[in-house]
């Protein structure tokens, strides 16, 4: 009789199998009050006090298609081929296997609301192969984001911008429903969905467009913020730092032939909407953690929170991804497990994006795919005070968008490397492979990465260590 209840409680264990909750943001840096921002993010904060949070997480490059491949297969860019925003990562690897085929070929249901997967605009490439069902608003232009309600459209009342980002103003300050742009959509939906598939074993994906511009939170989201009292731009470019470490920011700016000066209250506008955008996102997120709750199915499921890259508001005269400083690299990542006893705390060890898959796959006690070139952060989220890598590793190509040029290939490719103290960065010929720049920040100690200390006798075996490092991941 005592074998047989052991047997039954074995396979009753085996059988619950953990959901996970898959959160994705875009275009967010840590700007949340866990990681010690002014941002107004309650929903994200009360996740936090349930999670381990990863103080120095980083994406793998900082833009959209590249990033989203890297994470979503478990392979570098350099793996994947893949560096721009124009070819799908199916193109160049038609068999690669992704995170949630993996989770739906072991048993789970896997459902995608949102932006996951790059957005392509206006085709509805996505990845349908992953998915247990059609995917709901994975595919649009950002720029097309505009309010639709029934009756007449309020005035925006964000006059200091006159700015445009695709069809729309890149400053929008409405009073309108949550619902009435995509990420409050995207809530609405991951809302019914997840009455579909609590009583299964499911990878739940949901994909907020926001903080991404335009900038047009509903109204309500900008009157959390007192302009004067946000964080104060400092737009300096770091002292000694290459020209090739910079952009032109036309994804905000526009094309360069046609870019005017960001006068003070235009900044200080997009700042805002920036901020506004951030607890717009939260409050939707709020919506689908309350969905989760509601269903429950909660207590057995892995919540992940995590964004594709960073961004920079201005800092380094910069607008917009694209570039290899700490702003843009690196990313908030919180993962929640109630069966660990962790919840609450934070840790220092460095992460990947690219290590999402494996520590997934490990949490859930699947079969761990061949050739990802990430590694699982269990044994932190076990110990927040145990490591699993020296170093975290971030790419990006000049020009930016070098897919728009005619040649079709990058000029240079930048390596960036982040240890615990510094972040340190060659630039390559994409031909020859000559070392044509170099850039070193003591980011702990110049979080803002205002000063290239390359020449620096001082950190010199911070340097050497740092240049050891990427040289092992990326040989010249």
């Amino acid at each position: 009789m005592r074998s047989l209840f052991f047997f039954l409680l074995v396979s009753s264990l085996h059988a619950a199998k953990p959901n996970v909750l898959f959160i994705m943001a875009d275009d967010f840096r840590p700007e949340i009050g866990s990681y010690g921002s002014t941002a107004l993010t309650p929903n994200l904060d009360k996740l936090a006090a349930r999670s381990v949070q990863f103080n120095r997480a980083y994406c793998q490059q900082a833009v959209c298609n590249p990033s989203r491949s890297s994470l979503l297969t478990g392979r570098r860019p350099d793996t994947l081929q893949l560096w721009n925003n124009g070819t799908h990562f199916r193109e160049l690897n038609p068999d690669v296997t992704t995170l949630p085929l993996w989770f739906k070929e072991h048993g789970y249901t896997t459902r995608c609301v949102g932006k996951i997967f790059h957005n392509w605009h206006t085709t509805e490439k996505g990845d349908r192969l992953s998915w247990s069902a059609d995917e709901f608003l994975h595919y649009a232009n950002h720029g097309d984001d505009k309010p639709l309600i029934s009756g007449e459209l309020p005035p925006n009342s964000a006059v200091l911008s006159t700015r445009v980002y695709g069809a729309t103003t890149i400053c929008e300050r409405r009073d309108v429903p949550d619902e009435a742009y995509y990420d409050g959509r995207v809530a609405a939906e991951a809302q019914r969905v997840m009455q579909e598939v609590k009583d299964k074993p499911f990878f739940f994906a949901v994909g907020f467009w926001k903080p991404h511009a335009p900038f047009n939170a509903p109204k309500k989201y900008w009157d959390m913020y007192d302009r004067a009292k946000l964080p104060p731009l400092n737009g300096a470019r770091p002292e000694g730092a290459p020209e090739i470490a910079f952009h032109q920011s036309t994804e905000i700016l526009g094309p360069v032939a046609k870019q005017t000066p960001v006068s003070p209250e235009q900044a200080a506008e997009m700042r805002h909407g920036y901020f506004a955008n951030i607890s717009y996102m939260d409050a939707q997120i709020g919506k689908v953690l309350s969905a989760l709750e509601k269903s429950g199915a909660a207590s057995n499921t892995i919540i992940v929170f995590f964004a594709d890259h960073g961004y920079h508001i201005g800092e380094h005269s910069l607008w917009g991804k694209t570039s290899d400083f700490e702003f843009d690299a690196h990313v908030p990542l919180m993962i929640s497990d109630l069966r660990l006893s962790n919840r609450g705390k934070k840790t220092n060890a460095l992460a990947e994006l690219v290590d999402l898959f494996p520590t997934l796959v490990e949490l859930c006690d699947l079969p761990m795919p061949t050739g990802l070139d990430g590694v699982s952060l269990g044994r932190v989220l076990t110990d927040p005070a145990q490591s699993v890598k020296p170093a975290a590793f971030t790419q990006h190509p000049r020009p930016a968008y070098f897919d728009r040029e005619p040649s079709k290939k990058p000029k240079a490719m930048g390596y960036s490397v982040r240890t615990s103290a510094v972040r340190y960065t060659e630039w390559r010929d994409w031909q020859t492979k000559e070392v044509t720049a170099r850039e070193l920040y003591a980011t702990e100690q110049d979080p803002a990465e205002l000063k290239n200390r390359i020449d620096d006798a001082a950190l010199k075996d911070q340097r050497a260590e740092a240049a050891k490092l990427l040289r092992e991941r990326f040989p010249n």
